[in-house]
């Protein structure tokens, strides 16, 4: 029972240890201290249950009531008695707090504070955790599978963190889970009698046990790896638009950048949670040298399916780096200025985007991490977040006449602009009927999209309104253009459908309007100023804004010479020279206007992709790519020719291999005498020898290195070579000059090795199948049988020269010395 009660107090703090991870989305430590009485509560329940030796079931009932009882004492409703025991009013009281929890998880981002209904839910959730931990490691004796519901806490912060979980709290929570396991194995081998030292294996009454090292090794590594693998890999870590809203329900308590789930977010929904709210909050603050500047953008949606626009994941490179520029497009009719902006993030602003105007030539303040997309024209990182961040940019504002975007020629029907962003899931009658009448008898892409544009006006019955259904589906967009009522978000979804039925590149813009409250060139950007808007492609000249939502529902809205504001009391054509007449909405139209009409719209974006009408080739890297390959494989082939071609250079000169001397006969002339050189000789023979025994490896010819050169040859002979008199002769004779290399006074000289070498060569390719020959060619199994031997003496030194190193070491244990003290 003892044994019982230390693992279940280790099994406690383990659940305490894995935990840890929870500290980095919290501001302060009330979780901690809240979850660890809850723990202790349970733990202690389960020591009496084991006590009094109640069944495994009687244990588990024995820590639910208890947890109860101990989120009774933390989370009071009041109507609970003696303080402690809950009744129905308390059981209502914890369901409330479950359901704000929801709330709260929808309208906070990380680092979230300690309101009731998310403690509740940490305490719930990892006193539930305890139970399940101590059934599995002390109950049931699995305390492998106790880790599960411990990665279940740790799953928490990962899926809500803006980045990547700092490693510390990884680290402690595995050294819970590594300490349950370490105190289970203990008690096991104290039941079974004693521990092992490996006395009588060479291993030292001192030493630890060789049992105990290995799994401390194992460990050590493991949690290792475990950490590091994810500070190495870039791609594990938070999504890119982790937070902008929440659920994109509708519903919350107003407060932007609540802490949504990493990856996937709904842009739509996003956007309508914040909009829908009573309570304003500060989101962006930004300065900027142009007079009336345009939206200011974060994100696009440029994928429709049949759910609805969807947002692609951005790629591209840093933004602290040369932009593209967009003058270089710049044609008549196309104005292009200048401006700088600075731009301050305030807290309550949460996502890995940041807000720029379109078209961005250079940014400060920016590191590495943050990257631009041109195609998205949206600056993102992987690894960071926009919360309190302060930077600047120079960005080119782009204005264009009616006159040059008529001028503008239609995209050819392959180009990827056109084949990718004109793309609808399937035909909706309603709306192909409907395109077809509005671009009946228009002769450019402008006029096409000028009339769509103009149909969503108050003379054909358009209005602005909250309280619509959502949705940007192919249904969703005909009730819209049936019941002609809605807000920002279904107008610009259905404008950039129709466009797209026309077969016009559109997509969804999403991005701040200029607002109401204006200081001097500084804008401060509410929630209630979010707003999304269409952008249309044209031929030569790039993305064009066209908001269609009324300009009087939206504070801070900007109308253009090119799309003006169709709702007008009095329309007045643009004067010459003029590009652009931004028009704000009356500031009576109250809190009510802004796309605070914009409701949740349940579309599921993605922020994802690049759209490939730029993109670069990908053929120079499949290209490249297969090239690396290629010479990767021909790495053995090369080696072996290399080794063919040395071999073969000392076989061919065993002929010429000569020396020269002096002697001195009686009548005192001199007699000069040329002899074989032995020791040229013998090196010869020896690389003819290394040949013939490569050459049979390639060509699956068994090779028994205690054989005699001459056993050899003759089994060779006898094998393979029996009926090929050319190749029998040829193998004789290179095993007979191995043999007088090695045992022989004088080595064989003057005989032709490299014509017998050959010959051999030629005999075995021909008796040889096809793939045997390839793989000869291609890779050569004596060179790979060569380098697999080398990497063993390689790892054999090492796993050697460690072993003396840790024995050197070994000398300076404690343990070591203790036990020669004791000894003495």
């Amino acid at each position: 029972m003892i044994a019982s009660r230390n693992i279940g107090a280790v099994a406690a703090a383990a659940t305490l240890l894995a935990a840890a991870p929870l500290s980095a989305i919290f501001q302060s430590w009330t979780w901690l201290i809240q979850s660890a009485i809850a723990v202790a509560v349970v733990a202690g329940v389960a020591a009496l249950t084991r006590l009094v030796r109640a069944p495994l079931w009687g244990q588990v009932l024995g820590m639910l009531a208890a947890l109860a009882l101990a989120l009774t004492w933390l989370f009071p409703s009041g109507g609970e008695l003696f303080a402690v025991l809950p009744t129905p009013t308390t059981f209502g009281h914890f369901a409330d707090l479950l359901g704000g929890s929801m709330q709260d998880m929808r309208s906070y981002g990380v680092e979230v504070p300690d309101t009731d209904p998310l403690l509740f839910i940490t305490v719930l959730g990892v006193g539930g955790v305890a139970v399940l931990v101590d059934v599995l490691a002390v109950g049931l004796r699995r305390p492998a599978l106790a880790g599960l519901p411990m990665l279940a806490i740790y799953s928490v912060p990962v899926a809500v963190y803006v980045d990547s979980v700092p490693a510390l709290p990884f680290v402690i929570g595995a050294a819970g889970y590594l300490w349950l396991l370490v105190t289970d194995n203990v008690d096991r081998v104290r039941r079974f009698g004693r521990r092992f030292t490996g006395d009588g294996r060479d291993v030292d009454v001192w030493e630890a046990s060789p049992l105990a090292s290995a799994g401390r090794r194992l460990a050590v590594v493991g949690v290792v790896v475990a950490v590091a693998l994810p500070l190495a890999v870039p791609g594990m870590t938070g999504g890119l638009l982790d937070n902008l809203g929440g659920s994109g329900n509708g519903s919350g308590n107003g407060r932007a950048g609540s802490g949504g789930s990493t990856g996937r977010i709904d842009l739509f929904a996003s956007l309508a949670g914040q909009l829908n709210q009573s309570e304003v909050a500060d989101l962006v603050k930004v300065t900027t040298s142009e007079p009336n500047p345009f939206y200011l953008r974060y994100a696009v949606a440029d994928e429709l399916r049949p759910t609805g626009f969807q947002a692609r994941n951005p790629s591209g490179r840093p933004a602290n780096r040369d932009l593209p520029d967009p003058t270089e497009r710049a044609g008549g009719g196309v104005q292009q200025t200048s401006y700088r902006a600075t731009v301050e993030v305030t807290k309550s602003l949460n996502m890995s985007l940041m807000p720029v105007y379109a078209e961005p030539v250079r940014t400060e303040d920016l590191n590495s991490n943050w990257l631009y997309d041109p195609n998205q024209q949206v600056v993102f990182s992987n690894r960071e977040n926009s919360r309190g961040r302060k930077y600047s940019f120079d960005y080119i504002r782009s204005t264009y006449t009616p006159a040059a975007l008529r001028a503008a020629q239609p995209l050819a029907a392959d180009h990827p602009v056109r084949r990718q962003l004109t793309a609808t899931p399937g035909p909706v009658p309603e709306v192909e009927e409907l395109v077809k009448g509005l671009i009946q008898g228009k002769r450019t892409d402008y006029d096409r999209v000028l009339s769509i544009y103009q149909h969503f006006s108050s003379d054909n019955g358009f209005s602005y309104r909250l309280s619509t259904e959502s949705g940007s589906s192919g249904q969703d967009i005909v009730d819209f253009l049936t019941n002609k009522v809605g807000y920002c978000q279904q107008y610009a979804a259905a404008m950039a459908w129709l466009v797209r039925s026309a077969g016009i590149p559109a997509r969804v813009a999403f991005g701040f309007t200029n607002g109401s409250k204006r200081d001097g060139d500084t804008y401060t950007l509410t929630n209630l100023n979010l707003h999304a808007w269409t952008e249309v492609y044209f031929g030569g000249i790039g993305w064009v804004p066209f908001d269609a939502t009324p300009a009087y529902g939206v504070p801070g809205s900007t109308r253009s010479a090119w799309a003006p504001d169709t709702d007008a009391p009095e329309p007045s054509a643009p004067q010459s020279g003029t590009t652009d007449t931004p028009t704000d909405a009356d500031p009576s139209a109250g809190p009510a206007g802004p796309d605070n009409a914009d409701r949740d719209t349940d579309s599921g974006l993605s922020l994802a992709g690049q759209e490939p009408a730029e993109q670069a080739p990908v053929w120079p890297w499949w290209a490249a790519g297969l090239l690396a390959l290629m010479a990767l494989l021909a790495v053995p082939a090369l080696r072996r020719m290399a080794l063919r071609r040395r071999r073969g250079g000392r076989a061919g000169a065993a002929v010429a291999a000569t020396t020269t001397g002096e002697v001195q006969p009686a009548d005192g002339a001199r007699v000069v005498v040329v002899g074989p050189d032995a020791n040229r000789a013998r090196a010869d023979a020896h690389a003819a020898w290394a040949e013939l025994l490569d050459t049979m490896v390639d060509f699956k010819v068994l090779v028994d290195r205690t054989e005699t050169p001459r056993a050899t040859a003759d089994r060779l002979i006898r094998d393979t070579l029996a009926d090929d008199t050319a190749a029998v002769g040829a193998a004789r004779l290179l095993g007979r000059a191995e043999e007088r290399a090695r045992y022989a006074r004088d080595p064989l000289t003057g005989e032709p090795l490299l014509p017998a070498l050959r010959a051999v060569r030629g005999a075995l390719a021909t008796r040889a199948d096809r793939r045997t020959r390839l793989l000869a060619a291609v890779l050569p199994p004596s060179v790979l049988l060569r380098w697999r031997i080398a990497m063993a003496d390689t790892s054999g030194r090492l796993v050697a020269l460690t072993g003396r190193a840790r024995y050197r070491l070994l000398r300076w244990s404690p343990r070591r010395i203790l036990a020669d003290r004791a000894a003495r």
